[in-house]
């Protein structure tokens, strides 16, 4: 299920552990909120913030770490009988085979040059979990941005309140200058997750991955429909209930026979 740790990609992983934690040792050393707390034996937002920054982390190595949905065989659950009597009835684009790693690709499946692998309803690869988002670890990658996005918001309003006035400007920065780092990356990390979560709620709810919709008019199973149209589309609140609650693999020629059955 989790690949080695020990890559290329350890550095980047690395990277985002410690500036978490630098982030987060500012926070408590700076003249903030959570120091004042801590030091007049209020413990509970000290305490609170912390375990959500590990929860983060945590996270982010779960979904850094998990199989994203690799192609490992030719074996395409669902591919037998009962979708050999539907393709007849209708005409499915045919399963393809990877050019690269020369699997038989389930559809909405797409081969990452990153990974070396095949992946299941790819999204995109991330080079910051430099992992593939996939079928496996999509749900996961949209609760660490959520949670991610608390722990952020969070660290702004206790950076903000660590600020004092002082004689000059001078002066003001040689005080706050660490804190007033601290500040900017996390607002800028901020804006960076809320626009990326955005995102990916919108394509969820729409029951669509971001190729998908960059790159609609290259996939074969698409270019028969416009812009406004999607075969996997079943409503905004069918397709959160099956993104967030079913867990399951998905054969995706039976529910794109259903929607171009209805289509035509």
């Amino acid at each position: 299920m989790f690949k080695n740790v020990f890559r290329s990609d350890f550095l980047i992983r690395t990277a985002h552990v410690i500036l978490t934690w630098v982030i987060t040792l500012i926070l408590f050393l700076h003249d903030t909120d959570l120091r004042r707390q801590r030091e007049n034996g209020e413990l509970m937002q000290p305490v609170v913030f912390s375990l959500l920054v590990l929860l983060s982390v945590m996270l982010y190595f779960t979904v850094s770490l998990m199989d994203p949905g690799f192609v490992l065989s030719d074996s395409v659950k669902g591919s037998g009988e009962e979708l050999e009597e539907m393709i007849p009835q209708n005409p499915i684009p045919r399963l393809r085979r990877c050019g690269y790693c020369l699997l038989q690709q389930p559809m909405r499946a797409k081969h990452c040059q990153a990974c070396k692998h095949c992946v299941r309803r790819f999204d995109h690869h991330c080079p910051w979990i430099e992992n593939c988002v996939g079928e496996r670890n999509h749900r996961c990658f949209i609760i660490y941005l959520a949670v991610q996005l608390l722990a952020l918001l969070w660290a702004l309003q206790i950076a903000w309140s660590g600020f004092h006035s002082s004689g000059t400007w001078k002066l003001w920065l040689i005080v706050n200058g660490f804190l007033l780092a601290a500040l900017c990356v996390v607002g800028v990390l901020s804006l960076v997750v809320v626009l990326l979560l955005g995102c990916h709620l919108y394509l969820i709810s729409i029951n669509s991955t971001t190729w998908e919709f960059m790159s609609r008019h290259r996939i074969s199973y698409l270019k028969s429909y416009s812009d406004e149209e999607n075969p996997f589309d079943r409503g905004i609140l069918c397709n959160l209930w099956d993104f967030f609650c079913m867990c399951r693999t998905v054969v995706w020629e039976q529910v794109y026979y259903r929607g171009s059955h209805n289509h035509v």
